[in-house]
This record gives C-alpha cells, sequence and structure tokens, in this order.
C-alpha cells in the first residue's frame, strides 16, 4: 500500500493520502478535506475498504472494460465534490478474483457503497453521472 499525491482542489497544494487510516485526509495547508481515492486488491480490500469510517463507494473495473473508462472520472469527480464525506476505493477484478467471487461481480462495472463493511447500495453496469451522483447521495443520505 503506498500514499496518492492529491492536488487539494481548493489551494492546489499537494498532499500524500494514505490508502488507509483512521479519520479523514485533510490538506496540510488550508485543512480543507481531501478527495480519498484508493486502490484495493484481494489482500489488502478490508483495511482499505471495510475498516473505513466514511461510506466507500467501490468500483469493480477491468482495464480492457470501455463503461469502466467512461465512468471513471465521474466516479472521481464526485470523490473531489464530496471529499470529507465519501471515499472511494477501486478493485481491479483482473487481479483480484477473490473480491470478484466474494461480491458476486457479473457485469462490470459494478458500483457498490459500503457502510461500516456492509454492502448497501449496488448498482451494476456505467450510469451517466447526474444519475450517478444521485444515486451516491441517496446511498450515504446526501
Amino acid at each position: 500500500m503506498s500514499d496518492e499525491l492529491v492536488t487539494c482542489p481548493h489551494c492546489g497544494r499537494r498532499n500524500r493520502v494514505p490508502a488507509a487510516a483512521p479519520g479523514i485526509p485533510r490538506c496540510g495547508h488550508c485543512h480543507h478535506p481531501l478527495p480519498w481515492i484508493a486502490d484495493a486488491g484481494d489482500e489488502t480490500f478490508a483495511e482499505i475498504a471495510e475498516a473505513a469510517s466514511l461510506p466507500v463507494i467501490v468500483d469493480m473495473w477491468a482495464p480492457w472494460c470501455g463503461p469502466c473508462r467512461m465512468v471513471s472520472p465521474a466516479l472521481e469527480q464526485l470523490a473531489t465534490d464530496l471529499a470529507g464525506r465519501i471515499k472511494l476505493v477501486k478493485v481491479n477484478v483482473d487481479d483480484s478474483p477473490k473480491l470478484q467471487q466474494r461480491f458476486g461481480v457479473q457485469a462490470i462495472p459494478t458500483l457498490m457503497i459500503l457502510r461500516h463493511g456492509e454492502v448497501v447500495a449496488r448498482q451494476a453496469g456505467a450510469l451517466p453521472p447526474p444519475a450517478l451522483r444521485a444515486w451516491v447521495k441517496e446511498a450515504i443520505k446526501e
């Protein structure tokens, strides 16, 4: 697991954000919440996604999947817009067969919202950005 370098959308400073940590990542300069986007796999999913204190959007995707590549920028924008309120965790199903099997993923992208490690919402297939935003906000009750 490595830290991601994230540019603060408020002040433009670059910050290191760990894949797993207690609390909410904040900018070291302006202290606004930072977008929290992490990759997880079979071995790291419990620590990165299930142990998170925030609701987690899990993106089950594959690099060869066109709809996955289309929905990814919208998910990253949501993670930025809802910084401090959600965490985005991306799982490459080609590299994570145990997670693909555990969650019964048969179509990609498959999106799930986890709260305290429990799936509270699930969506198979890519949604247009406005529908995606509405689905996430309903699932996290925003």
